[in-house]
């Protein structure tokens, strides 16, 4: 059996673990690597049993352990071209590192992992739809202005989907963020909101999928009951119902503890 372990999800770090079959990868390294081996630590997990790190875009809060964690243990790195060029050209990666890029599908270990196409403000971003080695699927779409038709499918092929929940729209506006970042958070570059979100979720769970988990809630402009009651409040008039058709968590700030098996 498959399990996900989210580490960190917010405006502070992101990180996913993913294990099946006694090896793991990594989506992201947000925070700094103490505070990513202090997570794993405390959920029985080890970096040395990841066998490969995927980034799905080039700001802080999904890199900020790279440098010194490449340094230390010898994991290749796979992202994007543009992601790529971006990290080695700005030095948040050591000459050292083992950089792959990711055009499609890669095999490494025993996990297949497709490269998903999202909408963001950085280099070239993306998402991944990753089989396990037990042959379940799973889906990582986070920071996108909206779902493209790439991600889209992706969801609805898996059978855990981490969605971004980022924020509820009237916290965001009547907020304290400056008005040329609201419309940045707001554009097809963005962060999907709790509406466009829960909007999308009952065809994901009509197409199979089962495990939700939300995630890159806005710590500002979100909270996880909004967001949680948003998605519970779509699927439901779609006459789907929580624990019966699927489960539904919110990816913690820090990790709690929690393994989320699929």
């Amino acid at each position: 059996m498959a399990k996900i372990v989210p580490l960190f999800s917010s405006s502070k770090g992101n990180s996913y673990y993913i294990q099946g079959n006694g090896s793991a990868i990594l989506i992201d390294a947000g925070r700094n690597l103490k505070q990513l081996e202090l997570a794993m630590a405390e959920n029985d997990l080890s970096m040395r049993d990841v066998q490969a790190i995927f980034v799905t875009h080039e700001h802080s809060d999904h890199i900020s352990a790279l440098k010194v964690l490449l340094k230390r243990y010898p994991i290749p790195l796979y992202a994007s071209r543009g992601t790529l060029e971006y990290l080695a050209r700005y030095d948040k990666v050591p000459p050292t590192a083992r950089l792959r890029v990711i055009e499609d599908i890669v095999e490494t270990g025993d996990f297949r992992v497709e490269r998903v196409e999202t909408s963001h403000d950085a280099a070239e971003p993306c998402g991944y739809f990753i089989t396990t080695p037990d042959g379940r699927r799973m889906s990582v779409v986070t920071d996108t202005g909206y779902l493209t038709e790439n991600a889209r499918l992706a969801i609805s092929r898996s059978h855990l989907a981490v969605v971004e929940s980022n924020h509820d729209l009237d916290m965001l506006k009547e907020g304290a963020y400056p008005y040329i970042l609201k419309q940045r958070i707001l554009s097809d570059n963005g962060h999907l909101s709790n509406a466009a979100c829960a909007e999308a979720l009952p065809d994901f769970v009509g197409a199979g999928l089962t495990r939700i988990i939300l995630g890159h809630l806005s710590e500002e402009n979100n909270t996880p009951h909004l967001a949680l009651n948003e998605s519970i409040d779509s699927l439901g008039r779609a006459g789907m119902v929580i624990n019966t058709d699927y489960t539904l968590d919110v990816a913690p700030v820090v990790t709690n503890g929690r393994s989320i098996y699929f």
